[in-house]
């Protein structure tokens, strides 16, 4: 029989970016693999180069909180964020930016109602130069604007 895993939240620190959000803090959802690891478990809003799937070295303050120190091993999962362009042609319409992704497979997850910005986890071994050419067509056609906040040699090269 198999054990559940233990899922912990796993924050991290980071300077905030001018005209972003102000908060200088994250926490992901992780399974805990040992006494100071994890593998993170869903796609970041704001912490930069940290995928789903990568494992995580954290230590535990005094208050019980899992502070992130560093990246142990990379999944070879992407991170890409993607706002939609309210006065674009999806407006500011998460559900379609989800849509027009959902060709590749991928999943994201919302910001918020009042911030429309999905981050999705683009998989190792995803179709990275579909999801590429999509993306830059979406922004050169207005549909949004995107960032890769967290990549591999694979995405670069595709």
């Amino acid at each position: 029989m198999e054990s559940a895993v233990e899922m912990i939240k796993v924050w991290f620190r980071f300077v905030p970016r001018e005209g972003w959000f102000p908060q200088d803090t994250e926490g992901l959802w992780a399974g805990r693999l040992s006494p100071d690891t994890a593998r993170v478990q869903n796609v970041p809003f704001l912490q930069d180069g940290v995928a789903e799937g990568d494992v995580v070295r954290f230590e535990t303050d005094s208050r019980g909180l899992h502070w992130a120190v560093g990246r142990v091993s990379a999944s070879g999962n992407c991170t890409i964020r993607v706002v939609p362009d309210p006065c674009g042609p999806l407006g500011r319409s998460p559900q379609a930016v989800h849509q027009l992704l959902a060709r590749f497979g991928i999943a994201g997850e919302v910001f918020s109602e009042d911030f429309p910005m999905v981050a999705f986890n683009a998989p190792f071994g995803g179709d990275f130069h579909g999801i590429k050419a999509l993306l830059i067509q979406g922004e050169e056609e207005g549909w949004w604007h995107y960032e890769v906040s967290c990549a591999t040699d694979e995405w670069w090269n595709a």
